[in-house]
């Protein structure tokens, strides 16, 4: 057989790779093309650059994938970039991919000619693998966390305000039916915190990793003083920026704060909405002797987090994720997390797992980025939109399909002879 016998198109190159068949259609810059012609979904590979992505990252094909996506290498037709979904969706009910024969895999390399194995420079969005972040400190690190949240959270408070809607809140909400408003839907999320944790007027909250502060001055107009801190100084700012606009200096305050460093003792009750995520598992322990530390005998606790669905500790992030979105982020289940917290010294009360919420507040953010597309894209460019479409989309799925999960835990910190102070049975609506 000749070498050009042994040659194949690009179309018969996917179609090798997937078990199945491909359920969109899919057209190469090389003329070839491949599924179903009448597909509402069309995939274009553009350029032999977005070639190159592909065939250079064999044990990442995810990360190979967005590179080309985000950079318009590979298009996606008959979805808005604001929303892949429907196209991530179809992926992963039709889509199986084969590991090649090393006979196969020489002549797809081959077919695609070996310049295409030479590395192209990724994005300029994309952060450096976990080997080479080193330079800014230890994983977890006070410096590394700082440049992490950095990197994600201080992207432009304009853009966050046109994905997040006026609640300002980047968080899982709680929805009563499917068919709620995100806003009213953020509302009762804050209120549901709220009642777990028992607050009343004249008590104490502290929210550490308070984001743009919506739990605060949420609790502040209900008369708790609430001090919320954040590693990210636009979060802080635009936090502080809009109790003030609200007349609710006297009780709310937001510091540009690791959680580690927030003030005070004796507190009545502590949130965390969305940060356990952050700051690593083996950090643990010492996080949640610093919030156990920071309570009154009979505080409360609502730890608010993503889980995955067991508590393996060798699951690890998605190199996408990880060099896009959450750089060092982890995740484990909540059954890690609910040891970690007695360990601590916490006597957990309540679990609760809301992950069918968090895809329809992901759905909402998508709503609100595609609506907003012109907007965002002048604020933070056409790539970074891409990124947060894509991954929005993807995590939506991922809940949807039980891949991830997000835990609400309350926990208390014992009072004299083991006290609670908690009701017999469960206090809130939700």
């Amino acid at each position: 057989m000749t070498d050009v016998q042994q040659r194949r198109t690009l179309a018969q190159l996917v179609e090798a790779l997937c078990e199945g068949g491909i359920p969109v259609r899919f057209t190469a810059y090389d003329g070839s093309s491949s599924g179903p012609s009448d597909a509402p979904i069309h995939m274009h590979l553009a350029s032999p650059r977005g070639a190159t992505y592909l065939a250079t990252t064999p044990r990442e094909p995810e990360l190979g994938m967005a590179r080309a996506y985000i950079t318009g290498e590979l298009e996606l037709h008959g979805v808005h970039p604001g929303d892949p979904y429907p196209a991530l969706h179809a992926f992963a009910e039709g889509f199986r991919l084969n590991r090649p024969a090393p006979a196969d895999l020489v002549t797809m390399l081959r077919s695609l000619g070996w310049e295409a194995l030479r590395p192209v420079s990724p994005p300029p969005q994309e952060t450096r693998p976990r080997w080479q972040r080193i330079a800014a400190g230890w994983r977890h690190s006070r410096h590394r966390d700082s440049d992490a949240i950095h990197r994600h959270y201080d992207v432009s408070n304009a853009f966050y305000r046109r994905v997040l809607g006026d609640s300002m809140t980047y968080t899982c909400a709680v929805f009563e039916h499917p068919d709620l408003t995100l806003e009213a839907a953020q509302q009762a999320k804050h209120q549901l915190v709220f009642d777990k944790l028992g607050l009343e007027p004249g008590m104490r909250l502290l929210d550490v990793g308070c984001g743009w502060g919506g739990m605060v001055r949420h609790a502040a107009r209900h008369g708790v003083s609430a001090l919320g801190v954040t590693l990210s100084a636009q979060q802080a700012s635009w936090a502080q920026a809009a109790i003030d606009a609200e007349g609710l200096g006297e009780l709310a305050e937001i510091r540009h704060l690791d959680y580690r460093d927030a003030p005070g003792h004796g507190y009545d009750a502590i949130a965390s909405i969305g940060l356990t995520e952050h700051i690593g598992v083996r950090r643990y322990p010492g996080y949640f002797a610093s919030l156990l530390d920071r309570l009154r005998p009979g505080g409360r606790l609502l730890n608010h987090s993503i889980t995955r669905p067991t508590n393996h500790a060798r699951v690890k992030t998605g190199a996408f994720i990880d060099r896009y979105v959450f750089p060092d982020g982890e995740l484990t289940g909540s059954g890690r997390i609910i040891t970690e917290a007695q360990d601590a010294g916490f006597e957990v009360r309540h679990s609760e797992n809301l992950r069918e919420h968090y895809a329809l507040t992901l759905a909402g953010w998508c709503a609100n980025l595609t609506a907003n597309w012109e907007d965002c894209v002048a604020e933070v460019g056409e790539a970074s939109a891409r990124i947060w479409g894509l991954y929005m989309a993807a995590s939506r799925l991922a809940f949807e399909r039980n891949e991830i999960q997000l835990h609400q835990v309350l926990a208390v910190r014992p009072g004299s002879r083991g006290r609670a102070e908690v009701p017999l049975r469960p206090w809130w609506h939700g």
